[in-house]
């Protein structure tokens, strides 16, 4: 590997890590984790000490969101691929809605689109690097889009549509929440996971859910149909409510949350977060504009996230030797998303990402352009 060029070390970020999920871990929460043993773990989770962890987060979660009255926080195992297949069995009555415009969003439509006991989902589309947004249609119950596309970094506005009665607003804030900026009023289920600006590891999801979704997660259990235990989300409610899970959940998982959701609510809470990361992504993105061999893949200023951010790479620089370089000096974690199949970097800008960290990627891309583009 002796071709690979060495970037001097005053331009390196003091932490190489941009991954768009897993995302970079804090110092802190692997403390925590120290001090966690051997108090919290390997202690079982019906037991004080690892649920007084969770009512933690479900406190330290309801705060910095300030939710209105009569909101609550579920938890439940599985990340949010399996909230997907609680949601089609759990939220959905009759037939669902969804935006999609990248791969996570057209996930969840298959999922209800090929439940045999729901009608067929109507599916708005929308080409990589832009958004698709809600529109009223009758016979819809459930309306759901992604926040946050962290395959393509494109953002969608969480806004409640009008006209659509008393449907649900599900929205999937797994690479958003922590980092964008939500009126939870507009929303009756926000769901996302750990892994992303909270600094943790997957395998378990949360939501936020209002009282029309709780009412709804009750009818339908009350209703008859047949719902595997481990994706009911009435059942996940009334654990949460105990301040535990159905089964025995990831705990150091959890311990790494509860520190994460501290430490942002220590700072300043929802707005704190909002601008570490609007400002990385503001000196990212005025970087790709003006850069001769960068522009940014998402061309919508309004929707450009500011938690992933998408860049283009022009010929002849190529993304795959880029990134070799910049790995063999210890910075990681920016590969495209492989579906997209573009000559692209895709920058995670999660809370935890010092801005100054992303100024110095920019630095080190540009040092090493000029030395691979001749």
């Amino acid at each position: 590997m002796s071709d690979l060029l060495t970037i001097p070390s005053d331009l390196l970020p003091r932490d190489g890590r941009f991954g768009s999920g897993p995302s970079r871990v804090r110092d802190a929460q692997l403390q925590a984790l120290v001090a966690a043993q051997p108090g919290v773990l390997g202690t079982s989770h019906r037991q004080a000490p690892v649920k007084n962890v969770v009512r933690s987060i479900r406190e330290g979660l309801a705060a910095f969101y300030s939710l209105p009255d009569g909101y609550e926080v579920v938890l439940g195992n599985g990340g949010s691929t399996s909230f997907w297949d609680a949601a089609a069995f759990s939220l959905v009555e009759s037939r669902a809605q969804h935006c999609a415009f990248g791969e996570f969003g057209a996930k969840f439509a298959s999922v209800t689109d090929k439940a045999p006991f729901l009608e067929p989902s109507v599916i708005l589309t929308a080409e990589p690097g832009t958004v698709a947004t809600p529109q009223p249609y009758d016979g819809v119950d459930v309306y759901a889009w992604p926040h946050n596309e962290t395959s393509t970094g494109a953002m969608a506005p969480v806004t409640r549509p009008e006209g659509i009665g008393d449907a649900l607003v599900v929205v999937d804030g797994t690479s958003a929440a922590g980092g964008l900026h939500l009126d939870p009023a507009q929303v009756d289920v926000y769901y996302f996971a750990p892994q992303k600006s909270f600094g943790s590891d997957g395998g378990l999801w949360f939501a936020i859910v209002s009282p029309a979704a709780i009412a709804r997660i009750e009818r339908i259990a009350a209703s008859g149909r047949w719902i595997p235990p481990t994706l009911d989300l009435a059942t996940a409610l009334e654990n949460s409510r105990l301040d535990q899970t159905l089964n025995t959940p990831a705990v150091a998982t959890l311990v790494m949350m509860d520190e994460q959701v501290r430490w942002l609510n220590d700072n300043g809470g929802l707005s704190f977060a909002t601008g570490r990361t609007s400002e990385s992504a503001r000196r990212i993105y005025q970087w790709a504009d003006g850069a001769e061999h960068a522009e940014t893949f998402v061309t919508s200023h309004s929707n450009r996230s500011t938690v992933v951010a998408t860049v283009d790479l022009r010929s002849p620089l190529d993304s795959a030797a880029l990134r070799s370089h910049l790995k063999a000096n210890g910075v990681v974690d920016i590969d495209p998303y492989r579906k997209l199949g573009r000559n692209q970097i895709r920058v995670g800008m999660f809370p935890a990402v010092d801005p100054d960290d992303v100024t110095a990627l920019t630095v080190c891309i540009d040092w090493l352009t000029e030395r691979l583009v001749q």
